[in-house]
């Protein structure tokens, strides 16, 4: 396994798989590896002839007061799960490699669609995505992967990213994985370091939510605002940002469940306000 610091070097080894005809898997992601990304890395590592995953925190995707500076770094640990593996190449830039000193401001940077900006995570996140998109174009530029993993616990990420792909033709296949759950339910991130003992089992409650909003509609109860009462009442203990119902085609906000409606929250933790995403398609 190769650890590529700097852009020069990393477009020397492609250069060399793409002589090779290699198919090239890329894991994009921020460090702090769990088994949620190790779920990714081994499928591309499965599917692909050579698999790159990238580690970089990406400041421009960070909002002002959010967590940029204390989000978890264990580029040691990150590096072992690669190697076991059997990850080619790990690419793990500083700041200025990636932007060259330059400021947002000053940036060239990819924006959403608006039929987004106004909804989950977008809304709160003023410009997250145009952070996302930028670095993750950015990737898929400098590695010319030929498929690219990304988890489905942040749909809305997932959506925008394979709009993105579409629109703007870029040669590279999305590959959607499922959500890595710890065995209580509770979806694995890299910020639920930041729970104690206390609060995870208050974060469990994002869970219990969808579960319990999946049996409400089994049992033929699709009003989303008897769906929403409820969840509410599990987590009282957490500051819900969002309840929301979208068509996981379209994302567009559904007034009505059916088999399409994929339901997602986003709710902080009452003590170290970790905020925390989830989602899970309610109608079977």
């Amino acid at each position: 396994m190769k650890i590529i610091n700097n852009i020069k070097e990393l477009k020397e080894e492609i250069k060399i798989l793409k002589r090779k005809n290699s198919s090239i898997g890329l894991v994009p992601t921020m460090g702090a590896l769990h088994n949620g990304h190790k779920s990714l890395i081994e499928r591309a590592v499965s599917e692909n002839e050579d698999t790159i995953v990238s580690i970089f925190v990406n400041p421009i995707q960070f909002g002002v007061n959010e967590d940029l500076d204390k989000y978890p770094r264990t580029l040691d640990n990150d590096l072992e799960l690669c190697k076991n593996a059997g990850v080619s190449i790990v690419f793990c830039p500083s700041i200025e490699e990636m932007y060259q000193g330059i400021d947002k401001n000053d940036l060239t940077l990819i924006c959403p669609p608006y039929c987004v900006l106004d909804k989950l995570c977008a809304k709160s996140r003023n410009g997250h995505f145009d952070g996302v998109l930028s670095v993750v174009a950015k990737l898929f530029n400098l590695t010319h992967a030929t498929k690219a993993y990304f988890g489905q616990k942040d749909a809305q990420q997932l959506f925008i990213v394979k709009k993105m792909v579409k629109d703007l033709n870029f040669d590279i296949e999305i590959i959607p994985c499922p959500i890595v759950r710890e065995q209580d339910g509770l979806a694995l991130s890299s910020r639920n370091k930041y729970l104690n003992q206390d609060e995870r089992k208050i974060a469990l409650n994002i869970f219990k939510s969808l579960e319990g909003a999946k049996k409400l509609v089994k049992m033929g109860i699709n009003d989303p605002k008897k769906i929403v009462d409820n969840s509410l009442m599990l987590m009282k203990e957490m500051d819900v940002e969002y309840i929301e119902f979208v068509d996981i085609e379209t994302f567009e906000i559904q007034s009505e469940i059916n088999k399409n409606t994929l339901m997602l929250i986003a709710a902080k933790t009452p003590i170290s306000k970790t905020r925390l995403i989830d989602n899970m398609m309610i109608c079977e």
